[in-house]
C-alpha cells in the first residue's frame, strides 16, 4: 500500500473519532499453518521509530487485524508465541507455538482470523495449551478485542475446566511483588474455581504468590453465556478499571488494585489443574481473534473503539504500532 492511501486512510480513521477521545494521564516457529494466504500482505508500520512510518500515523495506537499467513509474520510485528512450560494450567502441559493458526472468516469476505487451539488426552504429556503475547510496554488507556469463544471442544468428549482468555499482566517474578499489575478477562465455559458453567471473570490484580496460592484481588463475574462472537472493551484510567462485554459495563475495580507497572497485551487457552475429566480421549478446544486494539492514554467507549477499529480496516491497513516502548525498554516473557 502506498503511503498516500495510508495517509487518506488515517484521516478518514481521525477525521470520525479524533474528537470522540478523553485523554487521561498516562501513569517461533515460521513455518506457514494454512494452505491458503490473505488478499494482501498486512501493511508494516510495525515501530513508532521507523523512518517510513507516515508522520500523521495514530500516536500511541496499537492494532493488528491479524491477517497473517504465518506465524513469522506475527512475530515480526512484536508478538511472542509461547513455547515454553509453565504456569498456568495442568503441571507438566506445554505451551506449543504451532497451536497457534490463522485462517479466512467464514462471514466476513478478504477477512483473516487467528486460532488457538489447545488439547488434552488428560495426561500432562498430551496437555498442550496456547498464549500469544505482545510487548510489555501497555498500562493506561483503552484495550480491545473481538474474540469468539466456544463452549464445546471441537473435537472429543466435553467437561474439562478451560479458561478463553484476553488480558494485560506484569511478568511473575517474586510472590507477593507490590508492582505486580494484571488485568483479565477470562471465560469459563466448564466452569471452574467453585463456579457454574457458563461462568464469565472480571479480576484486577494487586498482587499474588503461586505457591501457596495467595492473591490480592478484585474480582466479578457473570453467569451467562457467551459463546460467539464477542467484543471486550477495558478501561484503565483515573484510578478505575471498567470492564465490557459488546458495550455492556459489567465491573469496575479501583484503589489498591489499580495497574501500576507496565504489561504486555496477552490471549491464552489453558486447562485448569485438577479440573480434567477422568477420560483417556484426545479433545481440542478453540479460541478465535478477529483484532486487538489499544490506544494508549485515551479512554474510549465501545462504540468509539468499534469506529476505530473499523476505519482502520476499510482503509486497509492491517497492523499498525505507534506505541512508545517506555524507558528503559522492558523485556516481554510470554511465561506467565
Amino acid at each position: 500500500m502506498k503511503l498516500a492511501n495510508l495517509a487518506l486512510g488515517f484521516a478518514v480513521l481521525f477525521s470520525a473519532t479524533a474528537c470522540l477521545s478523553q485523554a487521561v494521564s498516562p501513569s517461533a516457529a515460521s513455518d506457514t499453518v494454512d494452505s491458503s494466504s490473505p488478499t494482501q500482505a498486512p501493511t508494516k508500520i510495525s515501530s513508532p521509530a521507523t523512518d517510513s512510518t507516515p508522520l500523521d500515523a495514530p500516536s500511541n495506537v496499537l492494532f493488528d487485524d491479524f491477517d497473517y499467513a504465518a506465524r513469522e509474520e506475527m512475530t515480526e510485528n512484536g508478538w511472542i508465541i509461547r513455547g515454553k512450560a509453565g504456569w498456568p494450567g495442568v503441571p507438566g502441559a506445554s505451551f506449543r507455538p504451532e497451536n497457534v493458526s490463522f485462517l479466512d472468516d467464514a462471514e466476513i469476505p478478504n477477512n483473516r482470523l487467528l486460532r488457538m487451539t489447545s488439547s488434552t488426552d488428560g495426561s500432562s504429556a498430551n496437555t498442550f495449551q496456547t498464549q500469544v503475547c505482545h510487548q510489555r510496554k501497555y498500562l493506561e488507556g483503552t484495550y480491545a478485542a473481538r474474540v469468539y469463544f466456544n463452549n464445546t471442544p471441537v473435537s472429543g468428549p466435553d467437561g474439562d475446566q478451560m479458561v478463553e482468555t484476553f488480558y494485560a499482566i506484569t511478568p511473575y517474578e517474586e510472590p507477593m511483588k507490590p508492582e505486580y499489575s494484571e488485568m483479565d478477562f477470562e471465560y469459563l465455559p466448564n466452569g471452574g474455581w467453585g463456579f457454574d458453567p457458563m461462568t464469565f471473570m472480571f479480576t484486577t490484580w494487586e498482587t499474588a504468590q503461586i505457591e501457596p496460592w495467595q492473591a490480592e484481588n478484585a474480582s466479578d463475574s457473570l453467569a451467562e453465556d457467551v459463546e460467539g462472537w464477542r467484543t471486550l472493551v477495558l478501561q484503565v484510567g483515573d484510578g478505575v478499571v471498567r470492564y465490557y462485554i459488546d458495550g455492556k459495563l459489567n465491573a469496575e475495580h479501583g484503589g489498591n488494585y489499580y495497574p501500576e507497572a507496565r504489561m504486555s497485551i496477552n490471549f491464552n487457552l489453558w486447562f485448569i489443574n485438577g479440573g480434567l475429566i477422568d477420560s483417556s480421549e484426545a479433545r481440542s478446544y478453540e479460541e478465535d481473534i478477529d483484532w486487538v486494539y489499544h490506544e494508549a492514554g485515551a479512554i474510549l467507549s465501545p462504540e468509539q473503539v468499534n469506529e476505530k477499529a473499523l476505519a482502520l480496516r476499510e482503509a486497509g491497513i492491517s497492523f499498525v504500532d505507534t506505541v512508545p516502548a517506555g524507558s528503559p525498554a522492558l523485556d516481554s516473557l510470554c511465561d506467565l
